[in-house]
């Protein structure tokens, strides 16, 4: 029999943590071998009990969960799931927790924990089960002074060869999920002004798509933004599909526009890669490009494949450099991918692949 998972619940609500160990316990291949009220219990229980994941919560006496996280990651990495309360402020501390090096979240409600965490129980220990299995980096601060808030605008340092006239042609999508923030992140900040239209489904729930485009937004030369069905898609643009809603392209007259609605979960997901990879495979064919990043399972696999044979040319994640290797792997798998490549290397070989493109392939068909 394989070994179970060893899980340490870390929260303040005594409620919680009963309900999380209860749902752990449920499992036959997971098991909750201790719970905290606070960081500095936990700090001395995952020296003693050496878990395979830990939950978090953010608001907790004596240290918070971002403080704990970070020292945590710095001095032991290790898989943990964020426990976040469905708030503004609850998104913008989550956008943190996965920067500092947590491998994905949970939104608790407000109101009706007990019923609630219920309903997210199937939720939860899938995300246990992935984290489990997870590459953990450890977290590197980013310290590139050209791409902070402040300097919004100028010219970027890696970046500053104009793309130009070619940029209006071209759609760069871009699927994601566990461990697709910080990916989607590395790729984005290298993207020059001129940047083509970029498109991305990241998995991710309801409420928290506004602050991970505002966190975005800030840290790159292009404009980061949340979707809106309708809109015309335009160069120097990034658009990410809101939690919770499907996001796909579709033509109008010689323009690009976004389709943003509310049909039903593809894959399991909504927002799908699937679905995105699908109407830029039909409507943008070799004037596209693909890039498949880090995540679990197989969603946007066949729609990648899809993109190919109708003439895009596409990058995936390599296994090294992903925290899940299970969307990339299936995209390998279909024979979807023109390069596998390590994450810091994809936005600029997609920026040289680019500024190379032959006369034939830079017009709209």
């Amino acid at each position: 029999m394989n070994r179970k998972i060893k899980v340490i619940v870390v929260d303040d609500s005594a409620l919680v943590r009963s309900l999380l160990a209860e749902i752990i316990n449920r499992q036959p291949d997971m098991e909750c071998i201790g719970t905290a009220n606070d960081p500095l219990i936990a700090r001395e229980m995952i020296r003693e009990l050496n878990p395979d994941v830990i939950t978090l919560d953010v608001e907790m006496p004596r240290m918070d969960g971002i403080d704990f996280l970070g020292r945590l990651m710095r001095l032991r990495p290790m898989p943990v799931l964020m426990i976040s309360t469905l708030t503004e402020r609850g998104a913008e501390v989550t956008m943190r927790a996965l920067e500092l090096g947590a491998v994905d979240f949970v939104a608790k409600p407000r109101v009706g924990v007990a019923n609630g965490l219920q309903d997210l129980a199937h939720q939860i220990v899938d995300k246990i089960r992935v984290a489990a299995v997870a590459q953990v980096h450890r977290a590197v601060p980013a310290a590139n002074p050209a791409l902070t808030p402040a300097n919004k605008g100028a010219a970027p340092v890696s970046s500053a060869t104009l793309l130009g006239r070619l940029s209006t042609e071209k759609i760069i999508a871009i699927g994601a999920s566990t461990g697709g923030t910080e990916a989607i992140k590395e790729v984005l900040v290298q993207m020059p002004a001129d940047a083509p239209a970029i498109v991305i489904t990241q998995h991710m729930p309801p409420g928290f798509t506004t602050s991970f485009a505002a966190r975005l937004n800030g840290l790159c030369q292009i404009t980061v933004k949340e979707a809106v069905n309708g809109e015309r898609i335009l160069p120097g643009h990034a658009y990410i599909a809101p939690g919770g809603k499907q996001f796909a392209i579709a033509r109008s007259g010689a323009n690009y526009v976004a389709v943003v609605n509310d049909d039903p979960p593809v894959n399991r997901h909504k927002p799908s890669v699937e679905v995105l990879f699908k109407s830029v495979a039909a409507c943008v064919a070799r004037n596209a490009y693909g890039v498949m990043l880090t995540g679990m399972g197989a969603d946007g696999a066949v729609a990648m494949r899809e993109m190919k044979d109708a003439g895009s040319y596409n990058y995936v994640q390599d296994e090294a450099s992903c925290i899940v290797f299970g969307m990339p792997r299936e995209a390998i798998a279909h024979g979807a991918a023109d390069e596998v490549l390590p994450l810091t290397q994809i936005a600029s070989a997609l920026l040289g692949k680019l500024r190379t493109a032959p006369d034939h392939v830079r017009h709209r068909i």
